[in-house]
């Protein structure tokens, strides 16, 4: 073969070559073969920093007992909560909306204080219509969370007898928790409002808030003592007190949704 043939097809075998190289180097660039760093989706997002719990504002029942709620106080200031019980005008005897209005204030100190965006409040016996009350009032945005320990919320039977046998000893506060009391009415045309967790716990036991089971609230999660502990025998007054009780306040108030309990907790909650 001449020279120059030889020399022509060296060079068409040579350029045969260098396509076929770019060929697989492109198939390594757009095929499976890629690097897996080019086939990865954007990196997953780090999940949201939930907000701890605000400060719990306590408040006591008819009559304004705040040392009957200062052991639940104390139990959850060892959980490290900021927590405090709220003093209401007129030994919580008068009108419920004035009981309100002192919470609306020690919130409002509660939040200037810890600098939370939220608050929890747990209201015991009629503080329960209070710190209902106070939501209704336009300030859903502010509680996180309500819960109510034996609270009259459809109203009690004691009250009525009391009403009846002796209206000169049953004041406006006793008198708004008459079963078809106007403030009564007027709460329970939205039992629970959107934007809060609402939880009611309450004992079958209780011969105060009559029937028991007045405390039932709609929409809400709704316990009873005996629910989680069969056995247990707490009356109205024992319920800030008593370990078990105090146990579940704390597991609803914790940082997540509040708890569905049952028989299996008992024992892991005091009883």
């Amino acid at each position: 073969m001449p020279t120059a043939v030889r020399r022509r097809v060296l060079l068409i075998l040579l350029a045969g070559a260098l396509l076929g190289a770019v060929a697989l180097a492109g198939g390594l660039l757009v095929g499976g073969d890629r690097p897996a760093a080019s086939v990865a989706g954007p990196a997953a997002a780090p999940p949201a920093a939930v907000e701890p719990p605000g400060p719990v504002l306590l408040v006591p029942g008819y009559g304004g007992n705040t040392a009957l709620l200062e052991p639940l106080a104390e139990r959850l200031r060892g959980t490290g909560r900021d927590a405090s019980v709220v003093a209401l005008p007129g030994n919580g005897t008068g009108d419920l909306r004035a009981s309100a209005a002192a919470l609306d204030a020690a919130v409002s100190a509660a939040l200037a204080r810890t600098g939370g965006g939220s608050v929890d409040v747990v209201g015991y016996s009629a503080g329960g219509l209070v710190a209902r009350l106070w939501v209704a009032d336009g300030h859903a945005d502010v509680a996180r969370r309500v819960l109510t320990l034996g609270a009259p919320h459809h109203g009690t039977d004691l009250a009525q007898l009391g009403a009846r046998l002796a209206p000169d000893r049953c004041p406006d506060g006793c008198r708004q928790m008459l079963p078809d009391s106007e403030l009564l009415t007027g709460l329970n045309a939205d039992e629970t409002p959107d934007g809060v967790d609402w939880v009611s716990v309450w004992s079958a036991q209780d011969r105060v808030v009559t029937p028991p089971d007045s405390a039932r609230l709609e929409g809400a999660l709704n316990l009873t003592v005996q629910s989680v502990c069969a056995g247990r025998a707490v009356s109205h007054q024992e319920l800030p007190g008593d370990p078990v009780v105090q146990g579940i306040v704390d597991a609803q108030l914790g940082a997540g949704e509040p708890v569905e309990l049952t028989a299996d907790d008992c024992t892991r909650l005091g009883g």
